[in-house]
């Protein structure tokens, strides 16, 4: 079972197994990765166009593909392929904010009204409630705004998407969108994933710092670990070469055709959702990330501290990082991330030793959670 940490859904029909095209695989494993290969070949018989994934162990890394990045031309995904990566945004924004904490600069513990005075406020939000903590932990009960019905039509359905599919929206419109529901619950009582935390945890970075989330993030983040795929895009719409095409279905339903969504503003995400990475980076990320590179101990303890998640037992969520309890007993640290066309995970074990990252080119269909059961429980 998933827990549900993207932008938009699941949506729509399986691609025939004729257009997922030729499989292929790259720099043999010499651990053996047969049952992440069997996964990843399965999830393009069940509609996936393709899927690029790499993983790093104590045999060193291992890069494969499968199925295609260009439904029109047949081309295969590449090792290499860039991607919108979604909510795996939020542990790189939680890093920083963790950061900033170790630096003395704020206490998670602060409340929201204090970085962002007036900001949470309406139908029974109130930021002077509502702490740093339970913004990163989804305790916060504040609204998510992608949840909001007339947002859904408007850039996760067909017409809308195909209108406002370069939109320009600011932080300050997403939190006001939450803003005109009432929140899920009052804080700390209880959990929801809420996209518009990390809209809020983005705006009290620049509060602090005076500088962007993209700005902090590429200052400490992607510049000291040589993330040299990933980036922040702000407004820009297209991704970065090497890439392949992203799909979806654009609709509630499994049936349709399928639309290339490639192109978009990803203001639409913000901090809770733009960034774009590949899986050699994601990997790099997270296990210097694990290990202590990032974050002092004290830092690094919060941010696994974790929230039962109902309904899920075998998931807890700290700050900005899920941990997930396997078939086998192992347990990995990271994220899931989905946005328009995009289905993406990164994890890695608690010691940082053994990592993964891959990535579906389509939204609708494809099982994650064999991939990671694959890896790190198979053989």
């Amino acid at each position: 079972m998933s827990v549900r940490t993207t932008l938009v859904g699941a949506t729509a029909l399986v691609l025939s197994a004729a257009l997922a095209g030729p499989a292929l695989a790259a720099t043999p494993a010499r651990g053996g990765h047969s049952a992440t290969r069997q996964a990843i070949e399965a999830a393009v018989k069940d509609g996936v166009p393709g899927v690029t994934a790499t993983a790093r162990d104590a045999h060193g890394t291992w890069r494969t593909t499968a199925g295609v990045g260009n439904l029109r031309t047949g081309a295969p995904r590449s090792t290499e392929d860039r991607y919108r990566v979604g909510s795996i945004t939020k542990t790189f924004v939680s890093t920083v904010l963790l950061q900033l904490e170790a630096e003395g600069r704020l206490s998670l513990d602060d409340k929201v009204e204090k970085w962002l005075p007036g900001v949470v406020h309406g139908h029974g939000h109130d930021g002077r409630a509502i702490t740093i903590r339970q913004l990163l932990n989804h305790t916060s009960g504040i609204f998510n705004y992608t949840a909001d019905e007339d947002f859904g039509r408007t850039y996760f359905l067909k017409d809308g998407f195909f209108r406002h599919r370069y939109d320009t929206l600011k932080p300050t419109d997403l939190v006001a969108i939450a803003m005109r529901h009432k929140p899920d619950f009052a804080p700390g009582t209880s959990w929801n994933y809420s996209n518009t935390n990390y809209v809020l945890a983005g705006m009290v970075i620049k509060s602090v710092t005076g500088h962007s989330y993209a700005q902090e993030i590429t200052r400490r983040i992607i510049a000291p670990l040589h993330l040299t795929a990933t980036s922040l895009p702000g407004t820009k719409a297209s991704v970065p070469h090497p890439s392949s095409r992203a799909y979806s279905k654009l609709a509630e339903t499994t049936t349709g055709p399928t639309y290339d969504v490639t192109n978009l503003n990803p203001s639409l995400a913000s901090s809770a959702g733009e960034m774009i990475s590949d899986s050699a980076d994601l990997t790099r990320f997270d296990r210097a990330l694990l290990r202590g590179e990032l974050l002092p101990p004290k830092q690094l303890k919060e941010m696994k501290t974790t929230v039962k998640i109902e309904g899920a037992p075998n998931f807890g969520y700290g700050l900005g990082l899920m941990d997930r309890a396997l078939s086998c007993g192992v347990h990995v640290w990271g994220h899931d991330g989905g946005i328009h066309g995009s289905s993406s995970v990164a994890v890695t074990t608690a010691d940082g030793r053994h990592a993964l990252a891959f990535n579906f080119n389509g939204d609708w269909a494809g099982d994650s959670d064999a991939v990671i059961e694959g890896e790190f429980c198979g053989t």
